[in-house]
């Protein structure tokens, strides 16, 4: 929200007749766990009443509505030397992407402002204890509990389909969308009439009509011209940061995207290319004036993390590039094991997956990563490394390393993920296929043979025919196959 939304938010707040389960007004800052339990509370209420969010405002009077100001700096506030934000983050459960707002409604009356959505099938609970509003109170929700029980039953609406601005006429949705990136990436002609664009967009829920329109989440979030122009979306924005060496401490230049996916994916891919340096020495089948890393597998795995991100994670896509290698990551733990990520296929976004496909963004089910280790190969790269950690799905590519380099972990890594992408394109690997994959002369097969073996040890694969007593004709599986 810019400044004069928010003045106009903040009015018709005040202009409630009293303070409501979902409305809370402070006039100063007492302690962070307050205001812990109060997103709880307001969370919960909001959802109990059917409201998509509850706000808790700080600088007007409780009883009177007087708009006071405050001395509370939200944005700036600590809490044992750490922003006051996190601190609340990482104390609910399940975290929410509540809003925090600063602005002066008038001079000498600076506002705080939490708008905080509603809960989505459970209780939000702060330091594990969930809170509900009674009339003007906040009290523990384990004491009521058919109000507890009313959240649990309530269906959520799916994250496509939840608004991400309302009220707007048809004008305004063709001002904040682009509605010509849809028709272009469909190959359909754009219509000739502002009607007939409306209804195609709302035929695929990237818009809803009623009394007037409204732009759903999906709908912003592929075709938005500007995320910031929608609160609830702005950081869902794809950051892309280069740094100088192969860790954190010196960043050399940092690109936060403002557009929808679809409408900036493009861009996005092409200034990522544009970081990448051409890789000097990459092997015998490649150029020297290649780039070190295939334009492919980034495309995919750009999208992946798009696509298989949770878009009710707080938290945005990110593509973090090191001299080294270049990790990919999303919001979220995955819903697979990361030892399937090859040949399985499971999205939690399934809608925003399937138009992603149908606008030519990724593969279709499941043939995604497969590409991306072939083109691993292909390059002879070290093989990917997919992790989890602090509920983000990470994604590693790495420049490229002689075999005699890569340590352990990483041969037996590369003979799994070549076993695998052998047998989802229906073969089997071989002795022969892994000294391909790595160029290993023929007369150093026993080279191949130590690297399987080893993945044998660490049961990543097996034998295809544990009869068969001939290690020259031997052939390898996935352990899962």
């Amino acid at each position: 929200m810019n400044e004069t939304e928010l003045i106009l938010c903040l009015n018709s707040l005040v202009n409630t007749p009293y303070e409501t389960e979902c409305i809370e007004f402070k006039q100063n800052f007492h302690s962070a766990e307050e205001i812990g339990e109060r997103i709880s509370g307001l969370s919960n209420s909001a959802c109990i009443h059917g409201e998509p969010r509850g706000y808790l405002v700080f600088g007007v009077e409780d009883k009177t509505h007087k708009i006071t100001g405050t001395s509370f700096r939200a944005k700036s506030h600590k809490k044992d030397k750490e922003d006051l934000e996190n601190w609340l983050i990482n104390r609910l459960s399940p975290k929410i992407d509540f809003n925090v707002y600063e602005f002066d409604y008038e001079q000498g009356k600076h506002i705080s402002m939490y708008i905080i959505p509603a809960a989505k099938d459970q209780p939000v609970e702060f330091n594990r204890q969930g809170y509900i509003r009674i009339n003007s109170s906040n009290r523990k929700i384990n004491d009521f509990p058919d109000k507890q029980a009313k959240i649990w039953r309530k269906k959520a609406t799916p994250f496509e389909k939840e608004i991400a601005k309302n009220h707007l006429s048809a004008s305004d949705v063709i001002n904040l969308l682009s509605t010509e990136t849809y028709f272009d990436l469909m190959k359909l002609p754009y219509p000739t009439n502002q009607r007939s664009v409306i209804d195609k967009l709302i035929e695929e829920n990237l818009v809803l009509k009623s009394d007037d329109y409204a732009i759903t989440k999906m709908g912003a979030l592929l075709f938005a011209k500007n995320l910031k122009e929608f609160d609830s979306l702005a950081r869902k924005s794809v950051r892309v940061i280069v740094y100088k060496g192969k860790n954190k401490i010196e960043t050399q230049r940092e690109q936060v995207g403002t557009k929808g996916y679809a409408l900036g994916f493009a861009g996005l891919v092409d200034w990522i290319n544009g970081q990448l340096p051409a890789n000097e020495e990459i092997g015998k089948v490649l150029r020297t004036e290649s780039r070190m890393y295939p334009e492919v597998a980034i495309r995919e795995l750009v999208a992946n993390a798009l696509i298989h991100q949770d878009l009710n994670e707080k938290g945005f896509p990110m593509i973090e590039i090191y001299s080294d290698r270049i990790e990919i990551s999303n919001p979220g733990k995955p819903l697979i094991s990361l030892e399937r990520f090859i040949d399985s296929y499971q999205s939690r976004n399934e809608v925003f997956a399937d138009l992603m496909r149908r606008l030519g963004f990724c593969e279709e089910k499941g043939s995604g990563l497969d590409k991306v280790v072939f083109q691993n190969e292909l390059y002879q790269l070290p093989p990917i490394n997919v992790t989890c950690t602090d509920n983000r799905t990470t994604v590693a590519i790495y420049s490229y390393k002689t075999l005699n380099n890569l340590d352990k972990n990483e041969k037996i890594r590369a003979c799994y993920q070549h076993a695998c992408l052998k047998y989802v394109s229906n073969e089997k690997m071989t002795n022969q296929s892994l000294r391909e994959r790595f160029k290993i002369d023929n007369q150093n097969s026993a080279i191949a043979s130590r690297i399987i073996r080893d993945a044998l040890e660490y049961k990543v694969i097996k034998e295809d025919n544990p009869e068969n007593r001939s290690r020259k004709y031997a052939s390898y599986i996935p352990f899962w196959a």
